[in-house]
């Protein structure tokens, strides 16, 4: 019964980002210049349509993404289906419908599914749910300078298999040189040329990891765009608010300035 409960924990910890200690080395997280990131930095619509791609034909399988909408596939500013692909996109999924309670071909109004299984974790908010970057002894001042380092933590996991496998307690975990302990009980899930881009652009596991994890991003933080320029004007006002308050000030106190008192 120990043993039991035993391997279960492992196994969900593995699949749900905790650490299992065996004897791993040190997190190694790469930083990804990704297009979305710094101020001015926005979602490129092509990559963010590969990544949809790799979620669709190798994530999918396993991970859900049940809070992200599928008619969001057509907003500006994330991957910008037109809204007939949108359409079929979504029948290849099934949805129950609320009034009889029966099964249904998915429409753009509703979610992506669930996670097909109970200890895979939902992708949803993935990209915003893990930290790449830490410290220098929980300051966080790598933060700062480099973000969060969630969609680098997903490409390092999808890249970090060093093709070592452990048997431990009747489960087979992989070696990771970017997951906490050193050791996965998820197996590699790209290879290269797994998936087919219709825009021809590289299918290595390196490119594909970084594509799926720009979508995750997407799907994590799908107005990011909208609140960057919503930043932008904020501080365009703010420093038009200051000059026009130092001016008023200056003016107001002119007539009072450089007189003697007495």
């Amino acid at each position: 019964m120990l043993r039991k409960i035993a391997i279960a924990a492992i196994s969900v910890l593995a699949l749900s980002g905790g650490a299992y200690a065996a004897g791993g080395g040190e997190q190694h997280i790469e930083d990804v210049d990704f297009s979305f990131e710094g101020p001015f930095g926005k979602y490129d619509e092509h990559q963010l349509q590969r990544g949809l791609q790799v979620y669709t034909e190798v994530c999918s399988a396993c991970h859900g993404m049940k809070f992200v909408p599928i008619r969001s596939l057509s907003d500006e500013g994330g991957p910008h289906l037109p809204e007939d692909q949108v359409r079929a996109y979504a029948k290849q999924f099934t949805a129950i419908d609320k009034e009889t309670g029966e099964e249904r071909e998915a429409t753009p109004n509703d979610f992506f599914p669930k996670s097909s299984l109970s200890n895979a974790p939902d992708l949803s908010l993935m990209a915003k749910a893990r930290a790449g970057f830490h410290g220098p002894y929980g300051t966080g001042i790598n933060q700062f300078f480099r973000g969060i380092g969630g969609p680098e933590y997903i490409v390092s996991i999808l890249t970090g298999y060093t093709g070592h496998e452990v048997e431990q307690a009747g489960t087979t975990f992989y070696e990771n040189t970017a997951f906490p302990g050193g050791l996965i009980a998820m197996n590699p899930p790209l290879s290269d040329g797994q998936v087919e881009y219709a825009d021809g652009h590289d299918n290595s596991v390196h490119h594909m990891a970084e594509d799926v994890a720009a979508f995750m991003m997407w799907a994590a933080e799908p107005k990011m765009m909208a609140r960057k320029q919503a930043g932008f004007v904020a501080v365009l006002f703010l420093g038009l608010l200051t000059v026009l308050l130092y001016l008023t000030n200056k003016r107001l106190w002119a007539p009072h300035k450089g007189k003697k008192q007495g």
